[in-house]
Parts: structure tokens; C-alpha cells; sequence
């Protein structure tokens, strides 16, 4: 088992009380140090069978600070790390990041997503994620009507989220708006100060020093 696949083992546990679950774990070498990137997003195994439409609130600053405290603790209070020092740092997904999974699809209702399938590529609200399909409401263009596209799941390679400035229809929710009507570049208020990484509206992001 590698050390992230062991860091993933370790922490399973500790963020399921706090309503987390872990998307990715990845360890690199930084100089003298490591860092050590956490992903971590909402468990919606607690979800409805029958819930395919409501949207999921992203994960607030507030959380994201939650997990890092208790990342952190547990990472020194186990052994999985040994003796060599490492940054830690604990993030949310952000635009960009392929969505490969139901789960991680799911998340994503009430948002702009492309979505790669095995006939080709639709970009569209995502407006219901089921057991084995997924909707799209894909808008009008010059030469095609707006349509509802549904595809199955197996057939779905994978989705990717789009960043939005301004946001209309059923979907809209205002508090939205001030996550998707900041540019790419601009600050997000994330506590992350490590300078080699850009950051997207959505993400959050919690970075410790050395341990």
C-alpha cells in the first residue's frame, strides 16, 4: 500500500463524523519537506434514493478549516507520515477537476458542466444525476434548439464543470453568484498562501506548516 493510499485509510474515519469524505490524497516531494494534498468533499451517501435534483451546498471555508484541524491531528497522532517533516494542505474540488464518479456528478446539479460521452461531447445544466442517468438542459444556439439530453452513466466518460459569471433559469441560486462572478485569477478568499498554486472560484483550500 503507497503512503497516500495509507494516508487515505487513516483519515476515512475521522472525516466521516464531520460530513467529509476523501476525494484524493497526494504526497510530493518539496524540497526537504513534503507536501501531503488532501481533497475532501461532502458525503452524500446520506442522500435520498430518490433525491436526483437538489443541489449541494459547496464546502465552506469554515469546513474546509474543520478538516484541516483534524487532518492534521490525526496525521501526528499516527505513525503513517514516519519521522520526515511535511506541509500539509486540505482543499475542496474546483472547476476543472474531471468528474469521473455518480457521487462526484451528483454534487454538481444546478451547475454548467461538459460532459464527455461515448457519442461525443454536451455542455449543459446538469439538472438530475440518478442511480444511472444524468440530464442535461443544453441551451439554444444558432443553428440548434435548446434540448434536454439525457445520458447513462456507464456511457459518461467523464464531466467537467464550467466557470460562470452570471447565472439564469430555474437552477440560478444567488449565493452562487459571488463565487461565479469572481475571474479565474482573482483571490477567494482561500487561507491557502502557497505561492505555486492557482486556485479557482470554487475551491477552498487550508494550508498548514511544517509537522
Amino acid at each position: 500500500m503507497s503512503t497516500a493510499q495509507e494516508i487515505r485509510a487513516t483519515l476515512e474515519p475521522v472525516l466521516a463524523p464531520l460530513g467529509l469524505v476523501v476525494e484524493d490524497v497526494s504526497v510530493s516531494p518539496a524540497g526537504k519537506r513534503r507536501l501531503v494534498r488532501v481533497l475532501v468533499d461532502s458525503d452524500i451517501a446520506g442522500l435520498d434514493a430518490a433525491d436526483t435534483t437538489s443541489t449541494v451546498p459547496p464546502l465552506s471555508l469554515d469546513a474546509v478549516a474543520e478538516a484541516t484541524r483534524a487532518v492534521s491531528d490525526e496525521l501526528d497522532a499516527s505513525d503513517v507520515m514516519g519521522s520526515a517533516p511535511y506541509v500539509l494542505e486540505v482543499s475542496s474540488p474546483g472547476v476543472g477537476r474531471p468528474l469521473a464518479s455518480r457521487d462526484q456528478l451528483r454534487r454538481q446539479v444546478g451547475r454548467l458542466v461538459e460532459v464527455v460521452h461515448q457519442d461525443g461531447t454536451d455542455t449543459g445544466r446538469l439538472t438530475e444525476v440518478g442511480t444511472d442517468s444524468l440530464t442535461l438542459e443544453v441551451p439554444a444556439t444558432k443553428r440548434t434548439p435548446a434540448r434536454h439530453v439525457t445520458l447513462d452513466l456507464d456511457s459518461v466518460q467523464r464531466g467537467t464543470v464550467q466557470v460562470e459569471f452570471t447565472r439564469t433559469g430555474p437552477a440560478h441560486d444567488a449565493s452562487d453568484d459571488a463565487a461565479d462572478d469572481v475571474p479565474d485569477d482573482a483571490p477567494d478568499g482561500s487561507v491557502d498562501d502557497a505561492p505555486d498554486d492557482t486556485h479557482d472560484p470554487d475551491e477552498t483550500s487550508a494550508l498548514e506548516g511544517d509537522h
